[in-house]
């Protein structure tokens, strides 16, 4: 018996946009839940699912209910959900575990499935240039500052974290290029040599497949302006443009994945 589809989306940064683009995502969000529960299978959350997200010990943010209950709909169809933190994600708390069941990762993962042993991360910080960044990252995760935060009350908290988070919002509707020199040389290729066979990121929000000797390297778009998500089945590594409703295959890129140590990593792709 051949194994069940498994899933991977990232980068919807749900509570980001206007209340006509939050509506439009969300219901496209809700209809590749309802997709997924129709094919069950896993299911990989690559991060920066919400904007914001911030669990007090007895509270957690109201606006997406919806997604949250999609969420937990899709779990109990027999879909195991795990969910790799962020840059967004530096506060999520027991409410995601705890009460619905998603498994929650703060690093990235090493993971084999379908006989094929795949490194899944976000992709921030993963860059040598990224060293301030991984510092503020410790930072802001630090225990401390999590419980001085929380004596905030969230009728205070939660809004002005919204509010800070929005006004740097149109960040996420901006172009920009996807240093893939630097992924391919710096993270692609040293896992690869690792034994990983798949690398697949989240974070750069533009969609990206590269595949070749039986190797894949994947950046899963976004769910803001791409909608895009990737499936792995029968072994094979698919990314997907969702297209109202009608997933369309986008076809990967030919690349050398795996060059020998003296062979450069090659040329920049134009996607």
């Amino acid at each position: 018996m051949s194994e069940p589809p498994v899933y991977f989306l990232s980068d919807a940064h749900l509570g980001a946009e206007d209340a006509s683009a939050e509506s439009r995502k969300v219901e496209r969000l809700e209809a590749f839940l309802a997709f997924v529960r129709s094919r069950p299978g896993p299911l990989y959350l690559g991060g920066d699912l919400f904007d914001f997200w911030f669990e007090y010990r007895r509270a957690v943010p109201r606006g997406h209910f919806r997604i949250l209950t999609a969420l937990m709909q899709t779990r109990l169809a027999g879909c195991p959900i795990t969910y790799v933190g962020g840059n967004h994600d530096f506060w999520v708390g027991d409410f995601l575990a705890g009460e619905m069941g998603i498994r929650v990762e703060q690093e990235p993962v090493d993971l084999r499935i379908q006989g094929r042993r795949l490194f899944l991360a976000h992709g921030d910080g993963v860059l040598a240039r990224d060293g301030s960044y991984r510092l503020m990252k410790s930072v802001l995760r630090s225990p401390l500052n999590i419980s001085l935060y929380r004596l905030l009350h969230p009728d205070f908290g939660i809004p002005l974290a919204l509010w800070v988070s929005r006004l740097s919002a149109g960040r996420h509707h901006v172009e920009k290029p996807i240093p893939l020199d630097e992924i391919r040389s710096e993270v692609v290729t040293p896992r690869m040599r690792e034994g990983f066979d798949a690398v697949v990121l989240g974070h750069f929000h533009k969609p990206v497949h590269m595949q070749g000797d039986g190797k894949d390297f994947l950046v899963l778009g976004d769910w803001m302006r791409h909608f895009t998500f990737a499936s792995l089945e029968d072994g094979k590594f698919r990314l997907w443009k969702w297209n109202e409703g009608s997933p369309e295959v986008i076809a990967p890129e030919p690349a050398v994945l795996a060059p020998s140590a003296a062979a450069p990593a090659g040329p920049q792709s134009p996607l």
